[in-house]
């Protein structure tokens, strides 16, 4: 029983370390990964070529085609229900695993049974290459894999304020509508997607900028 409670609660964490994902996050992860880990996350989404619109325009550059709203949609939706058949495990696995491989090769000897301080040794640098989202991602998917350390990491993604979770945002997730079906919820749901996408992408050139002025003044 006790054990059935831990894979419930790690799996609660890998959910929330998805809805933690932001969408340009999601997006630029999947046009780094390889052909074969895109096609077995479209396969666990359920994600078909022939289901997106001929109309629908492409992303920022020809190699985000496969990190359109369709795709990342299908993902998002994937992973909300798939606490119960295991997609929600899947696409973690899938989508972190890069940036595992890498926590395993800085952490050397110690990646068996890393401490807190070896492991805080490490996330800065997979941060800087992989992106916060992604790093809680792999965290959160170790978890739920009952790493050993799987007890610090939990404690990490709560409390270590380099990583640790935001507070769960118990909004509804959308439902995957019908990919043909242009009705007035998923239109709603598509102004929503480029409203937040919009809202970060400001936020990134607000970043900038204010980097830019700060280096002007030096």
């Amino acid at each position: 029983m006790n054990s059935t409670k831990a894979h419930i609660a790690a799996l609660s964490l890998l959910d929330r370390a998805f809805l933690a994902l932001t969408d340009a996050e999601l997006a630029g992860l999947l046009t780094t990964l390889p052909e074969d880990h895109v096609s077995a996350i479209k396969k666990i989404a359920g994600f078909r070529e022939d289901d997106v619109p001929a109309e629908t325009p492409a992303e920022d550059d020809d190699a985000a085609a496969a990190a359109s709203s369709e795709l990342i949609e299908s993902v998002r939706a994937a992973a909300h229900k798939g606490r119960v058949n295991g997609d929600l495990q899947r696409l973690g696995v899938v989508l972190s695993d890069a940036c595992l491989a890498e926590c395993i090769e800085a952490l050397g000897d110690k990646s068996e049974m890393p401490s807190e301080d070896d492991l805080q040794g490490v996330i800065p640098k997979l941060i800087e290459d992989h992106g916060l989202g992604v790093v809680r991602l792999m965290l959160a998917s170790t978890v739920v894999g009952e790493a050993p350390a799987s007890a610090t990491i939990v404690s990490m993604l709560k409390t270590d304020e380099a990583i640790k979770l935001p507070p769960v945002d118990l909004k509804p997730v959308a439902p995957l509508l019908p990919r043909k079906t242009d009705d007035a919820e998923r239109l709603a749901l598509k102004a929503q997607r480029k409203e937040r996408k919009a809202h970060e992408q400001a936020e990134a050139r607000l970043r900038r900028e204010q980097a830019a002025r700060a280096r002007n003044r030096v």
